[in-house]
This record gives C-alpha cells, sequence and structure tokens, in this order.
C-alpha cells in the first residue's frame, strides 16, 4: 500500500525548489517566497485531510486496465522517448527485430514501416490483442522479460520502451537481451528517468470498486543500467535523457490559494503541482523525464 498524501507532495516540490536557493541558483526573494508558501500550504485545511490509500498493481493487472487508453491522444512520454529511438533505430538497417515488451504495438508499426521483420513479446494478453491488429505483419508473442520466447542469437535488434523501470531486477532482463541477439547487434532501451520517478512519475490506474492503484516500479539508478549491462557484452554507444517541455507558469498564480482543490487523484501528481506553479517550475526545471540507452553486443 501507498500512503499519497497531496500536503507531503507538495512540501516536497517545495524542498526541491528550496535546494536550488541553497546552492544558488535562485535569490532571496525566491526563497522568501517558498518559505511564505509552505506556510500557507501548513495552513490550509482542504489539504489537511485529503490523503489517499494506493494500491501497488501488477504489471499484467494495470496493463489490463491500462490497454483500453494507452493509445489515446495526451500519453506525454511519447512525444519524449520516440524521436530518440527513431532516430537512433533509423540509422541501423532493416533486419529482425525484437520488440521486447511490446504493449499495443508502437513500437513495432513503425519498425515495420522501416522494414524490419519484428517479432513483439508482452506479458499482456490485452496489449497484445491490440498490437495483432496494430500491426498485422508482426509476430505477436506472449511472454515475460525474464524468459523471451526467442531462440539464441535470433535477431538483429532488440528495442524496449518503457518497461524496465516496473522491473526489480536490470541484471536477469539485459542477460536475456544479450541472450538472443546476434554478435554485433543492437539494444535500444527507453525508460522513465529514475528522476522522474522519484517525483512520482509512475502510471495511475483504477482497480475493482476504483479503488486507486499504481503500477508497480522502481528507481533505477543510471548507473544500474551498466552495471547489468556490461558484464554480459552490451557495449555502451550512446546515451540520452531527453526532458520534459517546459510549462510556461507565466501567468499561474503565486502563492497557494486555499480555495484550490486538489484534484481528482488520477490526475496526481500533475494537478498538484499546478497549486505551487514557482516551486514545481524550479524543481523540475532540466530534471530528464526518460533515458534512451543505445548498446551493442559484442560476442566471443
Amino acid at each position: 500500500m501507498i500512503y499519497e498524501h497531496p500536503l507531503a507532495y507538495l512540501l516536497g516540490l517545495e524542498g526541491l525548489a528550496l535546494m536550488r536557493g541553497f546552492t544558488g541558483e535562485l535569490d532571496r526573494d525566491f526563497v522568501e517566497s517558498r518559505i511564505a508558501e509552505i506556510r500557507g500550504l501548513l495552513d490550509d485545511e482542504s489539504l489537511a485531510n485529503a490523503a489517499v490509500d494506493v494500491d501497488r498493481v501488477e504489471t499484467v493487472d494495470g496493463y489490463r486496465k491500462w490497454s483500453e487508453t494507452y493509445d489515446q491522444p495526451g500519453n506525454a512520454a511519447f512525444s519524449i522517448d520516440e524521436p530518440e529511438v527513431k532516430r537512433i533505430v533509423g540509422t541501423l538497417p532493416s533486419s529482425v527485430a525484437l520488440d521486447a515488451a511490446c504493449g499495443t504495438g508502437r513500437y513495432a508499426r513503425w519498425l515495420t514501416e522501416r522494414g524490419h521483420r519484428v517479432i513483439g513479446v508482452d506479458s499482456s494478453p490485452d496489449m497484445l490483442a491490440r498490437a495483432r491488429v496494430r500491426v498485422p505483419a508482426g509476430e505477436f508473442l506472449l511472454g515475460d522479460l525474464h524468459r523471451l520466447p526467442v531462440a539464441d542469437s535470433a535477431v538483429d535488434l532488440v528495442v524496449c520502451g518503457l518497461a524496465l523501470t516496473h522491473l526489480p531486477a536490470l541484471e536477469p532482463v539485459m542477460a536475456e537481451f544479450a541472450r538472443v541477439l546476434r554478435a554485433e547487434g543492437h539494444l535500444v532501451i527507453a525508460d522513465v528517468h529514475p528522476e522522474a520517478v522519484a517525483r512520482g512519475s509512475i502510471p495511475p490506474v483504477r482497480g475493482p470498486g476504483g479503488r486507486p492503484g499504481r503500477v508497480i516500479s522502481y528507481r533505477h539508478p543510471i548507473g544500474d543500467y551498466l552495471r547489468a549491462a556490461l558484464p554480459v557484452g552490451l557495449q555502451l554507444r550512446g546515451c540520452e535523457e531527453p526532458c520534459a517541455p517546459t510549462k510556461d507558469h507565466a501567468d499561474s498564480p503565486g502563492p497557494h490559494p486555499a480555495s484550490r482543490t486538489v484534484g481528482p487523484w488520477d490526475v496526481w501528481p500533475w494537478s498538484l503541482a499546478a497549486l505551487v506553479p514557482e516551486a514545481a517550475r524550479a524543481a523540475n526545471e532540466g530534471v530528464p523525464a526518460m533515458v534512451i540507452w543505445h548498446f551493442q553486443l559484442t560476442k566471443p
């Protein structure tokens, strides 16, 4: 169970912003405004009892529900990871490509359009059903990232999008990617950046009876990816850390108005950040939203 308290999140943003002030990035007026805003938040009775108990939801259960809306416009992650992944894959020749944790076939579709023969693997039958409709030319298999239903040295390219953050350990999965890749094959991974996970970028879902839930997610430091990849022969070819577009807070109100609400739980933490726009901007400015990895396999 996760205990999500809006006041805790707001104070956390204020704290991150104040740390930037403490290290000299922001001036005295900004720091004093944040301290005054914190006093207002602590006195705001509408925040005092707004906490929500949130279930931790396994990925298969979470994506069963999320599959219904996953491809709808408005998923901000797609505009961040796709340009970088397409840029890397666009330099590679057409080949046999594995879309690991393929979801609804978002990557598989444009891999197919670029002439790759695509195998998609996912643990969610609901996601796979949509992928098969979306990419009729692809081969889609039910499977787990820890035990890919693919033969040794069977593919030239592995892509994996927004999935590893749901796994507690990266070593077994990196070993599987190395197993299915041919020598000199490429691995491209897009994942939620650990700094974004730490700031609450974790998928929300509604469970039975509308119970709030978050798909189980883990914050993997950048070094964890390298420590898992290098020992199995995956050599680093590139790493990018794109940021989300900066929100313009020029017209946003300053101190927290007591009359404003925290918004429905489904849009936390983004609706909460809107309550303290100056602190949110300072806390999040320049913080990566994604990490994009490019590895190439070297085998003896």
